[in-house]
């Protein structure tokens, strides 16, 4: 299938991919990548590709980050893979480092493989030391997709699969630029709704709250931030009910927004923090971190969590050198640097492009919203997906998520390691794609009807046929 040139037959690769891949709800790219390296990506013509999605959302100094393959390579020698309950000495290390960059009293951790895993471990704990069930999560929350992640997800996935855990609630999610809570000059009246929906939960729950599980800033549900001032009264309205409250940073954390974590911007200390994604950059790695009196808690409930790659050596080794790098080269700062560049330029776009209804989002977790009416704001998901398919083919390569409720939202986030350059030639490649999707067709047909065609006509390198692309950036 591969030719000794290096080059993919495509016809050949979608073929055998259509034969023998399970679809998973999620349509395939059209692009076949090759190899990934920095802020790049390769595909199989060689064509090289800007990557303002770090992967998965996951691949926070971009990929192949050479330490980060050094300790693979050495662990994968050495000390990859033992019995869950034996103890290493990354392992160590890793909860170590955590404990101290975590405000305290948090401190205790364990180590599990996705972003699900350690949302249903948190849930479990949530239940286990507080002796309760009912879960409360955000109208556009994602996290994850297994029973107990999946229940306190409102965003996707939630069709077809059977009754949710028992004691599910929903609570409105902080949407500023759609939300009908409107003080009376207009602006967003953020306070009113939050009371809005603690009434509504005190309503609905029948006494037995054991946790709020929240994002800091709703990735899945359309990059939508807290406002200033929200995660402190969030944290006082579960205090008043004796609930914990868990943050779910699977991708805001480590760095991402400028600061370590996404929650230190007010002050507050969760009970539980749940991190994924960016901890392993890019490999399987997930954290849960709760405290000492929690930990206590659900020991003496007889808490129970056991998976063949809890607490594994090699994944371990390499959070706890992501970390290092991190701190060491002060990436947080980069972070809050390269997005402020990042959201000017994004501004300007804006400025430009009538559909670009909203910009929002903190450091190098930016996000656009699309519409197709400047009147109505009317969704624009069809404008966002041919403007996503045509930076594509200009060699961009970000995210779009299109869910039922809300606009086409690019979710722009690039490894912190990235360039100011590299920001200013994403921006441009942008700028292009723009430019040529509003220029296809007549403002008022697009304001008044869906562009329903993907537009790469003049794509400099021919994409793969016969692919549906429908939704295609609705990924976690």
């Amino acid at each position: 299938m591969i030719a000794k040139t290096g080059t993919t037959d495509s016809t050949d690769f979608w073929a055998t991919a259509g034969r023998h891949l399970m679809h998973t709800g999620v349509p395939f790219s059209p692009v076949i990548i090759t190899q990934a390296k920095g802020t790049r990506l390769y595909d199989a013509n060689g064509r090289q590709i800007l990557d303002f999605t770090s992967g998965q959302m996951s691949s926070l100094l971009g990929h192949s980050h050479p330490e980060i393959v050094e300790v693979v390579q050495r662990y994968a020698e050495r000390l990859d893979h033992l019995l869950s309950n034996m103890i290493t000495q990354p392992v160590v290390d890793l909860a170590v480092r955590l404990s101290r960059i975590l405000p305290a009293p948090l401190e205790k951790s364990f180590f599990l493989n996705t972003g699900s895993e350690s949302t249903e471990a948190a849930l479990k704990i949530a239940k286990c030391y507080t002796g309760k069930f009912e879960i409360v999560a955000f109208s556009a929350s994602y996290h994850g997709l297994t029973q107990g992640s999946g229940s306190a997800t409102y965003s996707a996935g939630r069709k077809n699969g059977g009754p949710a855990m028992p004691g599910q609630l929903v609570f409105p999610a902080p949407y500023a630029f759609r939300s009908p809570f409107r003080k009376a000059d207009g602006s967003y009246d953020w306070e009113t709704e939050l009371e809005f929906g603690w009434s509504m939960v005190d309503r609905q729950s029948v006494g037995s709250l054991a946790a709020f599980i929240m994002e800091p800033i709703l990735s899945t549900g359309g990059i939508l931030d807290t406002p200033v001032g929200y995660l402190k009264r969030m944290s006082e309205e579960c205090r008043k009910r004796g609930m914990l409250l868990i943050m779910d940073e699977a991708q805001t954390g480590v760095g991402r927004t400028g600061q370590m974590f996404a929650f230190e911007r007010e002050g507050i200390i969760p009970d539980i923090l749940a991190l994924s994604k960016t901890l392993g950059c890019g490999l399987p790695l997930a954290s849960v971190t709760t405290t000492a009196e929690i930990e206590r808690g659900c020991k003496e409930a007889g808490f129970l969590w056991l998976t063949t790659h809890l607490n594994d050596p090699l994944t371990a080794a390499v959070g706890n050198k992501v970390l290092e790098i991190v701190e060491r080269d002060n990436l947080c700062e980069a972070a809050a640097q390269r997005g402020q560049q990042l959201r000017n330029g994004l501004l300007k776009l804006q400025k430009k492009h009538w559909c670009i209804g909203d910009v929002r989002g903190r450091g190098l977790f930016q996000g656009i919203e699309i519409i197709s009416d400047l009147r109505t704001k009317a969704p624009g998901s069809a404008i966002g997906q041919a403007v996503s398919d045509r930076a594509m083919a200009l060699g961009l390569s970000c995210n779009i998520v299109s869910l039922p409720g809300m606009g086409g939202v690019f979710r722009i986030a690039p490894p912190v390691t990235v360039t100011a350059a590299e920001i200013e030639e994403g921006l441009h490649i942008l700028d292009d794609a723009f430019d040529f999707v509003l220029s296809s067709k007549s403002k008022s047909t697009l304001e008044g009807q869906a562009l329903n065609t993907i537009v790469n006509s003049q794509a400099p390198e021919p994409m793969v046929d016969q692919v549906n692309l429908e939704n295609a950036g609705n990924i976690a």
